[in-house]
This record gives C-alpha cells, structure tokens and sequence, in this order.
C-alpha cells in the first residue's frame, strides 16, 4: 500500500511539472488498487513476496 501511496504521489507530480497524459498512470494504479481489493491479487505484492519483502502489518 505504501509502494501504491507512493507511485499515486509521483504521478500527480508527474502531472503537474511533465504532462497531463501522466493521469493515465494515476488511473491504472488506481483500478489495480481496487481490483486487488475484490480479488486479493496484487502484482506488485507478488513481486516484492519474491524479492524478499515482508507484507504490512495491514495483511497480517
């Protein structure tokens, strides 16, 4: 949730100082963030599980 926090807080950056098609990043962090919450399959959750990251105190 964190990584996600911070990936929403670049884009709007990213809007604001580069260009407003960033809104498309925005978007689809925002749809990956609600469709994990139906469906409980986060990719980037997955990937940090494999890098050796443990999951937040909001998943235990």
């Amino acid at each position: 949730m964190a990584f996600a926090g911070v990936m929403i807080l670049a884009s709007a950056l990213l809007v604001y100082f580069v260009s407003p098609w960033w809104l498309l990043f925005t978007a689809f962090i925002g749809l990956n963030m609600l469709q994990s919450a139906f469906t409980g399959f986060c990719p980037a959750a997955m990937i940090f599980r494999k890098l050796g990251f443990s999951s937040g105190c909001a998943f235990k």
